[in-house]
């Protein structure tokens, strides 16, 4: 039969059409925008959007950390917070003496805060005599003492005063096996690095809440706080525990008008390999050594602390070699580093030689 005979009869029919075809299933669904979807994924250049997530939080970390206060340059905290009076602790040396130095330039006055020696008594005369014009209050005071018995002396040095930029960079390094140093020369060191921080913080940042008055505190701590730390580990336990405190403060902080911040300095040279003036027993690591041959002077610290005040990273580290530790741990992931390091220690001459001479000791007690 001719096929437009046969469509004419079967229009002449009377036969219901047929029924529409059944919607697809959920199941049915699924798997066809799965299909789409892997289509999709297949023509991504994956290369490069897993360099782009490699990279992203590097990226944002060196703009936040060295960029920004690069370009932003350094800053007057007197003329930043409107203040008079600056506190500064571990000021007889070091890190601290210099901080002090560069906060009475911009015509701050200061309280220093440091042990009983002889040498602190040598930095107060020194800042004294190159600021005349300054008011320079020596405050001694052992950090490392638990009770806080000390805080009498700053409360009494503090009085009426507006202090309102502060520097809490007194602390100490106790080397070794954790087992060849005495507990109390553990928890001095606890309380140096760490309580004491709490103390401290705790008075002076309530005062500012209390007069409403904006300002700064500011912690020394270091990238030992987001490393292992074999031969030194109450000082990275309290470095950590320095730099975790200080970020989680600065989100309540800076709503109100006070920046807090954790620094991270490279190796410095200054008396702290030596025990920072404490009487304690230090023993030789020759991996510290190593990063201490790109250690600089103190007195290239304040401006770059400076720099960082109230502008990008809570958390900021100062120096190549803070740096670099940062990017590797991004990179690598700190579980990954720590296992290694366990794994690995052994092999290191600095194990091998602490491990010696615990054992002679172990056999000698």
């Amino acid at each position: 039969m001719h096929p437009l005979s046969a469509a004419l009869l079967a229009w002449g029919r009377s036969d219901p059409p047929p029924p529409p075809p059944a919607p697809p299933s959920a199941v049915e669904l699924a798997v066809a925008a799965s299909e789409v979807l892997a289509g999709r994924i297949a023509e991504v250049p994956w290369a490069s959007v897993l360099l782009s997530v490699l990279l992203f939080a590097p990226v944002v970390y060196v703009v936040l950390n060295s960029v920004v206060p690069l370009v932003l340059g350094r800053q007057d905290l007197r003329k930043k917070y409107g203040a008079s009076w600056a506190l500064v602790t571990g000021s007889s040396s070091g890190i601290g003496k210099e901080l002090a130095r560069t906060l009475l330039g911009q015509g701050l006055d200061v309280i220093l805060v440091a042990r009983k020696e002889p040498l602190f008594d040598a930095a107060r005369r020194e800042l004294a005599a190159q600021f005349p014009r300054r008011s320079v209050v020596q405050v001694e005071a052992n950090l490392s003492d638990a009770s806080g018995a000390w805080m009498a002396a700053i409360e009494a040095a503090v009085g009426e005063k507006d202090v309102q930029v502060v520097f809490l960079n007194a602390g100490f390094i106790l080397t070794g096996m954790f087992e060849q140093n005495a507990v109390q020369a553990h928890l001095a060191n606890l309380h140096c690095n760490l309580t004491a921080n709490i103390w401290l913080s705790h008075y002076l940042y309530g005062r500012m809440l209390a007069r409403s008055l904006p300002g700064c505190i500011v912690f020394t701590s270091s990238s030992a706080s987001y490393i292992p730390n074999p031969f030194a580990a109450l000082y990275a336990a309290t470095k950590s525990g320095v730099s975790a405190f200080a970020a989680s403060l600065a989100v309540e902080a800076r709503p109100r008008g006070i920046h807090v911040h954790s620094i991270h300095p490279s190796p410095v040279n200054s008396r702290f390999t030596a025990g920072g003036g404490n009487e304690v027993q230090q023993r030789k690591i020759e991996a510290m050594a190593t990063f201490y041959k790109f250690a600089s002077g103190p007195e290239a610290l304040p401006q770059r602390f400076l720099s960082h005040i109230g502008r990008a990273a809570v958390v900021a580290d100062v120096g190549g070699v803070s740096v670099g530790l940062r990017l590797v741990v991004q990179l690598l992931g700190y579980n990954f580093i720590a296992l290694v390091t366990a794994l690995t220690a052994h092999l290191t001459p600095d194990y091998k030689m602490h491990a010696t001479k615990a054992a002679k000791s172990g056999k000698r007690a």
